[in-house]
């Protein structure tokens, strides 16, 4: 699938060079999308776009402020173009959550193996396995599996997402009814007192292989995942 990369500047002759090289001339060629300003360039996130290329000097919305109101939405890689060189500028982009500075005038190969190592990234960081490691425990998220050195244990659905809930929540305190709830529902029709046996059965498949206490109970609150 072709990459989609959007391109935010008030300069039009350095955005029809760009779309020309990007979708006729590079090595990979990526779906370019262009914006003349910032105001267009808010609209055009819309498309979702894999990188956005955002100039920093334009006028009414410059391109810090483009990155700080999207910034929260997207989460694809932002370039900031710029011929500014002063390093608070440099500063101010990146504190606002740009990932780059390419300053200008720049070569159209290094602006493309810039652009192609960040994609790249993005592709590795997707790939990754969701997993939590902490002494001998290991919780792959992504299969759904809890092992203890080299033993998977074996958890029931309920248990199994009682360990995800406080695990992705390390010592936050949760009552039995706040667990009950994130693991079968604010619908759910039951008793949250089953959750002191769920843990207690959790607790036994763990000590089969490990003396390390990782769910610890906080007594008149409830229970956490110990840090």
């Amino acid at each position: 699938m072709t990459d989609k990369i959007l391109i935010i500047d008030d300069d039009t002759e350095l955005l029809k060079m760009l779309k020309k090289y990007f979708t006729i001339n590079a090595s990979n060629k990526y779906e370019i999308i262009t914006a003349e300003n910032g105001m267009e360039g808010l609209e055009k996130v819309n498309l979702q776009p894999d990188l956005i290329l955002l100039d920093v000097n334009m006028p009414k919305i410059d391109g810090i402020e483009v990155c700080q109101r999207i910034r929260s939405q997207v989460d694809c890689p932002i370039l900031f173009l710029t011929a500014r060189v002063e390093e608070q500028d440099v500063v101010n982009g990146l504190s606002v959550g740009g990932d780059d500075y390419i300053l200008k005038p720049f070569r159209l190969k290094e602006l493309e193996a810039r652009i192609a190592a960040h994609l790249k990234r993005e592709v590795r960081r997707s790939h990754k396995t969701n997993c939590r490691f902490q002494g001998d425990l290991s919780i792959d998220y992504t299969a759904k599996t809890v092992q203890v050195q080299e033993n998977i244990l074996e958890l029931t659905k309920l248990e199994y997402e009682i360990v995800a809930f406080l695990s992705t929540h390390p010592g936050m305190v949760f009552d039995k009814e706040r667990i009950y709830e994130s693991v079968c529902g604010f619908d759910a029709e039951g008793d949250s007192r089953v959750v002191t046996e769920l843990i207690r059965r959790i607790r036994n498949k763990m000590q089969r292989y490990t003396q390390t206490e990782y769910i610890e109970t906080v007594w008149g609150m409830g229970y956490r995942w110990a840090k």
